[in-house]
């Protein structure tokens, strides 16, 4: 279960941006360039992921890293 508030496989590319703008950098560090594009307004990061060949589960922990703290 993830932790309250955490970032997880199943919230959309596009709303997880929005949220927080410093994960951008940890989607195009990890091959995920399309964070800009359409497809992000309604992917999820588990579908972005998997369409690019990312493992989800080190994306979500990068993510959520990046975010630490930042409230």
């Amino acid at each position: 279960m993830a932790k309250k508030g955490a970032i997880t496989k199943d919230m959309g590319i596009g709303e997880v941006v929005s949220g927080h703008p410093e994960t951008f950098d940890v989607f195009v560090k990890n091959g995920l360039h399309c964070v800009g594009c359409a497809a992000a307004s309604f992917e999820t990061i588990a579908q972005g992921a998997e369409a690019h060949g990312i493992d989800v589960k080190k994306l979500v922990d990068e993510l959520n890293k990046s975010v630490k703290g930042k409230k």
